[in-house]
């Protein structure tokens, strides 16, 4: 028998199964600090499957004073990264398997239709915080691994299992495992595309600006100079810079993106009274970050455009607004079309689905851009879930698209770390 079909049959055979153990992760709440529950029932996993298992609290100087570090987070005491390795024969290329444990809050729980930690099943869906981003995805690795051991396919190369902490708050989790020493020659993440192959990903970055003003009587407004209408007119030039940006782009597989890098303007804060002028605003927002693009250059021009629009004003010119990069940073990814990886990939997609993808490139960040530019790791984001419904209420994946995604992945690992002979 083809070892395509063993593969088939193997995750046809086994969906009951699988499909119970994603309901079981989602039913464990991984928020931020709490991402212990959910990694013990990866590494239940990792050890049924036979995999080498390095588990460790991610953290020390090495890490926190290393360029790329973002986090705001002090202790990650009994909330460990999880690496298990698959061991090759040798002499065939090592692909890693990414995948982030941690998921974003749930939000007010009156606004779900189910528990947010249910792992609710109906209509081919299964609901819950995490199913879409992205415990859906790192199911589909470990399905496809669990899928190649259970065909007692060997392998040349090394298939290197990551669930990491943080990557939500700027992938602190992943930057530990690169600098814990792990490589590949190739790495997939699983984010939920739809599908589609993103080769490309958007970096990120937070920013906050705040405005001074002069407080005042409201009754006698005219006498004080509000931070709120002074804070408005740079979110105009904000609002502006976004467009002349993205003008620049002309990358095709921005082609179907309305706005390939936005600039977006996330939280407000001012004032204390409502009969009073307030004397300082503040601005937080998220700069996207373009795949050929360097940070610093992105976070010069934003600090120009601030600068520029301030020249235009007399009261900002004597007061200047202060502008702060804070909180989460995503490196952008950016790997050719024409790489290898992407070849297996495609390959295996259009093996398993009887069609081309759909290569784009990514809308936000992802830890691929850690990978790649710290790790030196090309890197592929490819997954199940529904993009839209990541971070919002009644998350949900479809189930068939989980079973899909690691056939697909399975015939990649196949195809890239090689078959071996003994």
């Amino acid at each position: 028998m083809e070892y395509e079909k063993k593969i088939e049959d193997w995750l046809w055979g086994n969906r009951g199964k699988g499909t119970r153990f994603l309901q079981r992760l989602v039913q464990e709440n991984s928020t931020r600090g709490l991402e212990s529950g959910a990694q013990a029932v990866i590494i239940e996993k990792c050890r049924k499957l036979g995999l080498t298992l390095d588990i460790w609290e991610i953290g020390g100087e090495e890490l926190t004073k290393h360029p790329a570090y973002c986090s705001d987070r002090t202790d990650f005491t009994g909330n460990p990264n999880v690496v298990a390795v698959l061991k090759g024969s040798g002499g065939g290329k090592s692909l890693i398997l990414n995948g982030h444990i941690d998921v974003v809050p749930e939000g007010d729980e009156n606004d779900w239709e189910h528990d947010p930690y249910s792992g609710y099943i109906e209509d081919g869906k299964l609901y819950g915080r995490g199913s879409t981003d992205m415990k859906g995805g790192s199911v589909s690795l470990l399905l496809a691994m669990e899928a190649i051991i259970s065909s007692r396919i060997k392998l040349k190369g090394d298939v290197i299992f990551q669930s990491v902490i943080e990557e939500e708050s700027g992938g602190a989790g992943t930057l530990a495992a690169v600098l814990r020493g792990y490589q590949a020659d190739g790495a997939i993440i699983p984010e939920p595309t739809n599908m589609k192959v993103f080769p490309k990903q958007q970096g990120s970055m937070w920013f906050r600006i705040t405005v001074k003003g002069r407080s005042a009587h409201g009754g006698t407004r005219y006498e004080g100079v509000n931070a709120i209408e002074k804070a408005m007119q740079l979110i105009k030039h904000l609002q502006e810079l976004e467009n002349k940006r993205n003008e620049r782009i002309d990358d095709p597989l921005y082609d179907r993106i309305p706005i390939p890098i936005p600039l977006n303007i996330g939280k407000m804060n001012s004032g204390q009274w409502p009969s009073s002028v307030p004397d300082i605003a503040t601005i937080e927002g998220r700069i996207g970050v373009a795949p050929n693009e360097q940070m610093k250059d992105v976070e010069k021009e934003l600090e120009n455009c601030v600068a520029e629009a301030s020249a235009q004003d007399e009261w900002l010119q004597k007061n200047p607004p202060a502008i702060e990069w804070f909180g989460g940073r995503w490196l952008p990814g950016n790997l050719e079309v024409e790489h290898p990886l992407m070849a297996s990939i495609s390959h295996a997609f259009e093996k398993v689905k009887n069609e081309k993808p759909i290569i784009e490139a990514s809308p936000w960040g992802t830890d691929g851009g850690i990978l790649s530019n710290i790790g030196n790791t090309p890197v592929v984001v490819i997954g199940p879930g529904v993009t839209a419904s990541a971070h919002d209420v009644n998350e949900y994946i479809h189930i068939d698209e989980v079973f899909t995604a690691a056939e697909i992945i399975a015939h990649t690992i196949v195809d890239w770390c090689g078959m071996s002979d003994e």
